[in-house]
């Protein structure tokens, strides 16, 4: 059987009603191309239908991937290319999150890491995932189960279940196998074979392709943008056997307007992203801004981890102000220090961001998401730090989601639960604000009106409650304010030189939190400068 065959000749080989996964994490490993043809296939024959859709991230960025397919959803919305969706992330397919919201299509979400270890629990031939991930959130089934709308609450074709083992409480995800997978790669040689040498990271192709393949068999079809000859890829480096792959469909990267097979959201291809160039630009430390205060205040807490281990640390940065601790250890030079994971695979160097999370630029390791994803699930990072949107006086986090706009929660559940240390970071208010750093002190000229510290949040991504029991580390980080969790709730320990903790703290919470013994933030992250914390540290361990 030639398994070479046109994009169009492999869509028809998808049986209506199937379970299709398709890799992806926004632009990257994402077969776009694949995805095109498959909504064409629909609208020139009506074929294939009913298929319900589920993949270890988001194959999709604005305007391509499933936010196309969310888009004719939308436009018809009486269609029957799509029944269901099981994905962690909607974020970057805003039309496919109105869909969503506007019930025309059933619609779950699970996190990312539970998405990869199902995908090989699957693979395996068993029932699902089993794991203590999601209790007390809204993934939790006394919750909403991961359910969306109102579509996945009636029909169910993605569950969780609350089961109990040697008393002890576990969530069970389960869902409809997949009979499709369509997978990316960047070379197939004669026999089928997978590799991915230009590709920003594996993503968790392998173990699609797995899940597919397992009993009963289905059809795994790969996107590639070239074809060699047997031997060319070295054997250890084929991500996905040639045997288990049915049919290659070769492509070309595409212009901006068509995107089938873009490195990143960004980049057609960066040879720095891959890995096959080293990066070596001159850094330009940012400016002295709120942002950058609160990522300072989260590295003096991983340089204090360093010399309290004694020892290296490595940490997961979630996006948003997170992300700007990466600016902040490279500035300070703490790199050999502080090893920074991204949840996509990469290990060191620089994260991208935006619609290019996920990539790395000068990285020195990349692992499969799924491989990643256990090692943040088993406590294997020292600690990461994550944004947070709600928080409430028992020390739960709200994300993102807001009525009406439910982006799914990414890798954040798995992160933040299974890290022993959590530094949430993120502004104290939101909306129209004007604060800035003057004089080495934090200046509020006009608060933002949106508080941020509230009675509840509207969904609990982040459990405190689970967090006490486990007697996790958790701090929330702000410009002008330090809390820690305790068994009681959420107590100030720190607030900004010069700052009012009634008037500019107290008063913008709707809850009092709980008072103890408080110290000034270290003033000399509000002033402009290095830090010496590499000094600081090296001193640390030669003693």
């Amino acid at each position: 059987m030639n398994k070479f065959v046109s994009v169009a000749e492999a869509i028809r080989r998808i049986p209506d009603g199937s379970a299709v996964a398709i890799s992806g994490f926004n632009a990257s490993t994402s077969p776009f191309l694949l995805i095109d043809a498959l909504l064409r296939s629909y609208v020139e024959t009506g074929r294939p239908r009913d298929l319900f859709i589920v993949s270890d991230a988001l194959p999709a960025v604005p305007g391509f991937g499933l936010d196309k397919i969310g888009r004719y959803i939308l436009e018809n919305p009486d269609q029957r290319l799509a029944r269901g969706f099981l994905l962690p992330f909607y974020g970057w397919a805003p039309s496919l999150q109105q869909a969503v919201s506007k019930n025309l299509v059933e619609a779950y979400t699970w996190p990312i890491g539970i998405m990869t270890r199902w995908l090989r629990e699957v693979a395996a031939g068993s029932p699902g995932v089993l794991t203590r991930v999601g209790l007390g959130t809204f993934i939790d089934p006394r919750q909403d189960g991961g359910n969306i709308n109102e579509l996945a609450k009636e029909r169910r074709t993605a569950e969780v279940e609350l089961v109990e083992i040697d008393g002890k409480e576990y969530l069970l995800f389960k869902a409809p196998k997949p009979n499709v997978a369509l997978i990316r790669g960047t070379t197939a040689d004669e026999l089928g074979n997978l590799g991915m040498e230009q590709e920003a990271f594996f993503g968790s192709v392998l173990a699609m392709a797995q899940a597919a393949k397992a009993h009963p068999s289905g059809v795994v079809i790969a996107q590639v943008l070239r074809v060699v000859t047997l031997g060319e890829i070295r054997p250890k480096s084929v991500v996905v056997p040639g045997p288990l792959i049915d049919y290659v469909v070769v492509t070309r990267r595409g212009n901006e307007a068509e995107r089938f097979h873009w490195q990143t959201y960004t980049f057609d291809f960066n040879p720095i992203v891959s890995g096959d160039e080293p990066y070596r630009v001159a850094y330009e430390p940012r400016p002295l801004t709120v942002e950058k205060v609160v990522a300072r205040r989260v590295t003096l807490e991983l340089v204090e981890l360093v010399k309290k281990l004694g020892r290296p640390i490595v940490v997961n940065l979630g996006i948003g102000i997170p992300a700007l601790v990466a600016d902040v250890i490279r500035e300070e030079e703490l790199d050999d220090f502080i090893h920074i994971t991204v949840e996509a695979g990469p290990w060191g160097g620089y994260a991208l961001t935006g619609a290019d999370f996920g990539a790395s630029l000068g990285h020195y390791a990349v692992l499969p998401m799924p491989d990643q994803f256990l090692l943040y699930e088993g406590g294997a990072i020292d600690a990461a730090s994550l944004g947070f949107l709600e928080v409430d006086e028992q020390g739960n986090v709200n994300p993102a989601f807001i009525p009406g706009k439910m982006t799914g929660p990414g890798g954040f559940p798995v992160i933040a639960i299974g890290s022993p240390r959590v530094f949430f970071a993120g502004e104290f208010t939101a909306g129209q604000r004007r604060l800035s750093i003057d004089g080495c002190k934090l200046k509020i000229t006009a608060d933002g009106p949106i508080i941020k510290f509230v009675k509840s949040v509207y969904k609990i991504v982040f459990s405190g409650r689970y967090a006490v029991e486990e007697e996790k580390e958790v701090l929330y980080i702000t410009e002008r304010a330090v809390f820690r969790l305790t068994p009681k709730g959420l107590q100030v320990e720190e607030i900004a030189p010069g700052v009012d903790l009634e008037k500019s703290v107290s008063a913008k919470m709707e809850f009092k939190p709980l008072i103890g013994p408080i110290r000034e933030m270290e003033p000399k992250i509000f002033c402009d400068g290095r830090l010496g914390l590499r000094e600081e540290v090296v001193k640390a361990l030669r003693a």
